[in-house]
């Protein structure tokens, strides 16, 4: 591979014109992102490199690592986790440094990934859902390193992006070794960009086994009762929990939460905690009652989680949960963490990031699918009917338990890759 080739260029003018964006976004590890990193030590075993972007990928394999570094039937393998986001790369350390290397993955100018695969010198490399970044997957071809796609996720938005640049993609779909995606839709929409078809394959998610199962459904969650005395929650009264919210939605809900009924809003990116807290007037800021020996107001029936990391918690807290970005244009948010805990989940009609799954837990009768304008009335009309909330509760907890087992396959799916790999380079 050349050190600049024509897709290089491109990726410098669009980085160019982009530049002013870019310079507010603080970024770390500019020196990794160019592929500057150790060579890693000679190999003593398989080595597997795992590529999840950010944190809701790094989150999808945490029951895959394990399947592979200590498989059952065979030797184990030496896994090299990469992350694209600073986030992502703080949780895969938190979740992986004991069983894996964990490095930035580069960005795709030519030099940054040879010097990137100089330096891991992977013999298998698999991308979690997407992420097929043309000059990388162009130089594991030259270098024979099969590249898999798992947990394969194409959605129709996405689709629609690769579809007008496919003359451009269609070689570097063409060149993946195997795609595991997670239902037919997927799978079509991959077959279409160019992977053939015999290289596809149905798996379902991994997210299913990510999501936490507790023993039962009224199982402690250990700091969900220091998160409610800390917000001064009242446990008597209702509480609806409104997750990973986008712009306008705390506003939707705060006018729909039904009389004499508390709501927590979690917005799901921290830049925008201050516009929810206006939205919501008079609310409880996690962030000001966490860390205080300052008792929480009493009366209050609006609060706001602006703090990282305590999400579960919160929706372990709640009678009804709304599962946000789904009323908007963003195409919607997880609600696996929800279903695991065995709540009773109301979700916008946006939910195209998680078909999917939505659909799944839809069939199961473990969600219902809401518009905006019917918010106020299903909101009221769920609390007030204890045996329809607890009819979704159990079907989501049993639809998240019928549907594990997906990392399995993958693992599977990657062992045969390296045997192979192995196989050819003893030839």
């Amino acid at each position: 591979m050349p050190l600049v080739n024509t897709l290089d260029l491109l990726y410098i003018t669009g980085g160019a014109i982009a530049s002013p964006w870019l310079l507010r976004k603080q970024r770390d590890g500019w020196k990794e992102r160019f592929g500057h990193i150790a060579a890693l030590p000679p190999k003593r075993m398989p080595r597997l490199m795992i590529h999840a972007v950010s944190v809701g990928e790094v989150n999808a394999i945490r029951h895959l690592l394990p399947l592979l570094t200590v498989p059952a039937d065979g030797p184990a393998v030496e896994v090299v986790v990469t992350v694209g986001t600073d986030t992502g790369l703080a949780r895969a350390k938190e979740l992986f440094s004991k069983q894996a290397r964990v490095l930035r993955y580069p960005i795709d100018l030519s030099a940054s990934v040879l010097r990137f695969l100089d330096a891991v010198q992977p013999d298998v490399v698999a991308l979690v859902e997407l992420e097929v970044w043309p000059n990388f997957i162009k130089e594991c071809s030259r270098r024979r390193i099969p590249v898999a796609v798992i947990n394969g996720r194409l959605s129709e938005r996405s689709f629609r992006g690769y579809r007008k640049l496919k003359p451009v993609l269609a070689p570097t779909f063409a060149r993946l070794a195997e795609v595991a995606a997670q239902d037919e839709d997927y799978a079509a929409r991959f077959v279409a960009m160019g992977v053939p078809r015999e290289r596809v394959r149905i798996t379902g998610t991994m997210k299913w086994d990510a999501a936490a199962v507790p023993e039962s459904r009224d199982a402690a969650i250990p700091g969900a009762d220091e998160l409610a005395k800390g917000l001064g929650i009242d446990p008597t009264k209702p509480l609806i929990v409104a997750g990973s919210t986008g712009p306008g939605e705390e506003a939707l809900l705060h006018r729909t939460c039904p009389a004499g009924v508390q709501l927590l809003c979690a917005p799901r990116k921290p830049d925008r905690f201050d516009e929810a807290a206006a939205a919501l007037s008079g609310c409880v800021r996690r962030s000001a009652a966490k860390g205080t020996a300052t008792p929480p107001p009493t009366g209050r029936d609006r609060f706001l989680l602006d703090t990282i990391g305590e999400l579960r918690l919160a929706y372990s807290l709640a009678d009804v949960i709304v599962v946000g970005r789904s009323f908007i244009d963003l195409f919607g948010s997880d609600p696996l963490e929800p279903a695991a805990l065995g709540k009773p989940i109301l979700i916008g009609p946006r939910y195209g990031d998680f078909q999917s799954v939505v659909e799944t837990l839809e069939r199961a009768g473990a969600i219902r699918i809401v518009p905006s304008e019917q918010l106020g009335q299903t909101l009221e009309s769920l609390l007030g009917s204890a045996s329809e909330r607890e009819a979704l509760s159990q079907n989501a907890r049993a639809a998240v338990l019928a549907n594990k087992g997906a990392s399995a396959q993958h693992a599977s799916l990657l062992l045969s890759l390296l045997g192979k790999r192995s196989g050819l380079a003893n030839q």
